[in-house]
């Protein structure tokens, strides 16, 4: 399996500073870009792309809470995290909230395309902006949500330093492990709100 915190000389941990991350990930593609390997022969090339695609899966992985999270687990673990599709109880309200949400952007969404004369059309724009509007609330909830989550982890990520080498880590990678759960609630849902936001705004 790929160490990707390895491949960005960084230390496996749940908590990493994206301004620092991105800024040793660009400075480790800077010899390997596509853009600056035009002079090397075809076998250097391509060894620099692959060097470029490993490092870029890298950075893409350990910028995001959630699958930095599942990467520091399946490697301290050393197997895949079972893929749970049961929402939390704590989160049922959220999820509710959520679906009927987008299921009444979705029925004003396939309405205003049945739209066809410019009044009509008018009015749905008005109507449409309201449904933003909603969204948005949602959308201002949930980043709130997201945001309790980050002072989360980087609480766990002190937890995760202070911890010796022969102390028990079964509760810790279980802390993380939910924890990375919940990321990837309020990402897909915030995701969704999203998709819907730019469908209204046309």
């Amino acid at each position: 399996m790929t160490d990707n915190f390895d491949l960005l000389n960084e230390p496996r941990r749940p908590w990493l500073d994206p301004e620092e991350l991105k800024q040793k990930f660009l400075a480790l593609t800077a010899a390997v870009h596509p853009d600056r390997s035009h002079h090397l022969s075809a076998p250097e090339r391509e060894k620099a792309q692959q060097d470029y695609t490993a490092l870029n899966a890298a950075y893409n992985c350990l910028r995001e809470p959630k699958l930095r999270l599942r990467h520091l687990l399946e490697l301290e673990r050393g197997a895949p995290a079972k893929e749970i599709q049961q929402i939390p109880g704590e989160l049922m309200d959220v999820f509710m909230e959520i679906g009927q949400a987008c299921r009444q952007a979705d029925a004003f969404i396939a309405e205003k395309n049945q739209a066809t004369s410019p009044l009509l059309k008018v009015q749905f724009f008005a109507r449409g902006q309201d449904e933003v509007e909603k969204l948005g609330t949602l959308q201002k909830q949930l980043g709130e949500r997201r945001n309790s989550l980050m002072v989360e982890l980087k609480n766990l990520d002190v937890a995760w330093m202070q911890r010796s080498p022969d102390d028990e880590r079964t509760g810790l990678l279980d802390s993380l492990d939910a924890l990375g759960r919940l990321f990837s609630y309020y990402d897909r849902w915030l995701m969704q709100l999203q998709e819907r936001v730019i469908q209204l705004s046309f």
